[in-house]
């Protein structure tokens, strides 16, 4: 098949830091690719990919400091992937919903993969006049505020067996932060945790200048406390030996997370989650093997305390399971597939001209 990709140019893909949805679809893109589709990435231009780049600015948008407003350069992309459409077998959007009103006529042709919360009450009337536009949410949760929209699929995310070993035997002895410094993320129900339990936390997180006064004002004051290291954000290579070698990875969010890649990414190093039950949660974490699920501080510390009884082994068994990309490929050219044969059809043929001529 001939596939776009398109990215949004926040961050590049991969993205040489944060970023979950750039790293999603930077994983994404090259299983396609090894299997043998042709894949155009429609991406910033210091993106880093085996499919065919076509670059939609110079640098990732967040690294550059020349750039005040990400929408011009987002809809300069989006004509790029515009004067190409009828290109492509099938057109996979990343890029939440600015590209709506321009593709509607080619509707049948795209799919997008919503990566954010859409329980904003300003999205439910844009998803109730786009109820035409197929979509694939990344978990369950995720779209329950939005009933009325056209889902296709609901695709959990993915990551190469290859890219982290599997840690028998962490050798930190300590609890793992990693993500936001922001208020869903909850950093500070993470320190709260480890000073009940008794045990150190390490917190590996970037703060975005949106969060620099809940950084200042709430996290740091708590940052001093002896069982409390900031490492601040880390990148790519990085992340398994953090991941790997701590005893459990905190996720003591308070807000619906709609996938929360760093539950499988500990998952993958064999590290157990403690999460709190809120939004993908309970569909990403098996309760008493891959993790446990919590709903306050106290029942925190008490999973903490038995954080042992999960036998790693089961976790990474988990991971090979539920969470590789090569699953998640197979899943999107599942959906890939029906929507060109779905576009079979005379009738969707018509309508598709009469929307390009309208």
């Amino acid at each position: 098949m001939k596939l776009a990709q398109i990215a949004p140019l926040v961050e590049r893909v991969p993205p040489r830091l944060y970023g979950g949805t750039e790293r999603v679809v930077f994983y994404l893109t090259e299983e396609l690719v090894r299997r043998g589709h042709e894949v155009l990435l429609f991406a910033s231009g210091d993106s880093i990919t085996s499919a065919t780049l076509v670059p939609g600015a110079p640098t990732a948008l967040r690294l550059d400091p020349s750039v005040r407003d990400h929408i011009p350069h987002a809809l300069l992309l989006l004509e790029q992937v515009r004067r190409r459409v009828r290109e492509f077998d099938v057109l996979h959007f990343h890029t939440d919903l600015l590209h709506f009103p321009i593709f509607r006529p080619w509707a049948s042709r795209t799919v997008t993969t919503l990566h954010g919360r859409l329980d904003l009450p300003d999205l439910a009337p844009f998803y109730r006049e786009f109820n035409d536009m197929p979509l694939v949410s990344i978990s369950n949760d995720q779209r329950r505020p939005l009933p009325h929209a056209r889902w296709m699929a609901t695709i959990p995310h993915g990551l190469p067996r290859g890219n982290t070993r599997y840690y028998p035997n962490p050798a930190g002895g300590y609890l793992a932060f990693l993500g936001r410094i922001s208020p869903e993320k909850r950093p500070d129900r993470a320190i709260a945790i480890a000073k009940l339990a008794g045990i150190k936390v390490k917190i590996a997180a970037k703060v975005d200048r949106v969060d620099e006064v809940y950084f200042e004002r709430e996290i740091r004051p708590l940052l001093s406390h002896p069982l409390v290291e900031f490492i601040g954000e880390i990148d790519e290579s990085d992340k398994p030996e953090f991941l790997g070698n701590a005893r459990a990875l905190l996720f003591p969010i308070d807000w619906p997370e709609p996938f929360g890649l760093v539950m499988i990414e500990a998952m993958a190093c064999g590290t157990p989650t403690i999460a709190y039950r809120a939004g993908s949660v309970p569909e990403v974490i098996e309760h008493g093997v891959s993790g446990f699920i919590v709903d306050d501080e106290e029942a925190a510390a008490q999973a903490v305390r038995r954080i042992d009884d999960i036998d790693r082994a089961a976790v990474r068994a988990c991971f090979e399971r539920r969470f590789t990309v090569e699953r998640m490929a197979e899943d999107y050219l599942r959906l890939y597939r029906a929507l060109a044969s779905t576009r079979e059809s005379p009738c969707l043929r018509e309508a598709e001209v009469a929307g390009e001529s309208r």
